[in-house]
């Protein structure tokens, strides 16, 4: 699945970032490496090659910094912040190349429920409201009565379980040096607390996918629904909606 990359779609990938001077622990902002990357893509290729092909994740691109965006209310008040991981501009390159092979596995083999509309393209919650709406005037024209579940899982990417996240991943399929990479790449990971110039001391992460800066993340559009069996008569509506600072 993890097939190997090149240093042409490297350049495409990063040329689509958004220029941020937003920076993780290695203070390297992605307007810097967007500026450099005609001169790293080569031997970027050769380093993400070489981690598609053993199954390993550098460490040093799993080290998160969290930084505390205030929201309202009382400011002494830590339930007043919302934290937002900003992880090395290049781990970025990693996770896009793994999310477009991802996807592309997931989708040639249908495994993705037809009723997820979060983090799909062509998809959105109007399409997710229409068929809900469709669903309740079939019910309603077959004298059936309509019962609907409305379900907000609080915090949902700051408690996913990993070892779940493995177990459904080698259910679809995904095996080998593949599973491993995703293995390693949910492993050893350590965050810590940036505000106002202070930080603190680093401490391991042991559940989520996570969000950086509100942006996909490379596990979370595959996460929530699958072709996994449910009642005849019992339909899920997903829509999975990022956060944003």
């Amino acid at each position: 699945m993890l097939y190997e990359t090149t240093t042409s779609e490297i350049i495409n990938t990063v040329n689509r970032f958004k220029s941020k001077t937003s920076a993780g622990y290695d203070d390297i902002p992605v307007d810097i490496m967007k500026f450099s990357i005609l001169h790293t893509a080569p031997y970027l290729a050769k380093i993400i090659n070489f981690s598609f092909t053993t199954g390993l994740v550098p460490n040093m691109l799993k080290i998160a910094k969290v930084c505390p965006i205030y929201k309202n209310g009382d400011k002494t008040d830590i339930n007043n912040y919302r934290p937002i991981s900003v992880l090395p501009s290049f781990s970025k390159i990693y996770e896009k190349l793994v999310f477009n092979r991802l996807f592309q596995y997931v989708d040639k083999f249908c495994i993705l429920n037809d009723c997820q509309f979060g983090f799909r393209s062509n998809r959105s919650t109007s399409m997710a409201v229409l068929e809900m709406t469709d669903k309740i005037n079939e019910a309603f024209e077959n004298n059936q009565f309509s019962i609907g579940v409305f379900v907000d899982l609080s915090k949902a990417f700051d408690t996913s379980n990993h070892n779940i996240l493995l177990n459904k991943l080698y259910y679809y399929g995904i095996r080998g040096v593949s599973y491993e990479w995703f293995k390693s790449y949910l492993s050893n990971r350590y965050q810590y607390v940036h505000f106002h110039r202070l930080r603190g001391s680093a401490s391991t992460v042991l559940t989520a996918t996570g969000q950086v800066n509100g942006r996909w993340r490379i596990l979370t559009p595959h996460r929530i629904e699958t072709h996994e069996p449910t009642a005849t008569k019992f339909r899920t509506i997903d829509y999975v909606r990022g956060r944003t600072p």
